[in-house]
């Protein structure tokens, strides 16, 4: 287990507000590391993304970096600008 690991499980289980949040907060990152990646897999530049979706370098930066609430309409649309199909399971 890495470092990083024992620090969070420790912190976990001594801080209860840590624990609640951080699970959810680990999520919404996952999902926009995972819309970055898959940008940065089609050769795309934030900017070549927006021009595509018809909107702002910013919206696609804010949606890499803060995917909170993200709509999965949204979702749709950048996989389908990334030439890809979104894929939604619940396990």
């Amino acid at each position: 287990m890495s470092d990083l690991k024992k620090y969070i499980s420790g912190r976990k289980k001594r801080d209860k507000k840590f624990a609640e949040g951080f699970d959810d907060g680990y999520e919404q990152f996952k999902v926009g590391v995972m819309l970055r990646q898959a940008r940065e897999s089609a050769g795309l530049t934030q900017e070549e993304l927006a021009h595509r979706l018809k909107t702002k370098k910013t919206a696609i930066s804010r949606i890499e970096n803060h995917a909170e609430d993200i709509k999965l309409s949204t979702l749709e649309r950048v996989a389908s600008a990334l030439g890809k199909r979104l894929q939604v399971s619940i396990a």
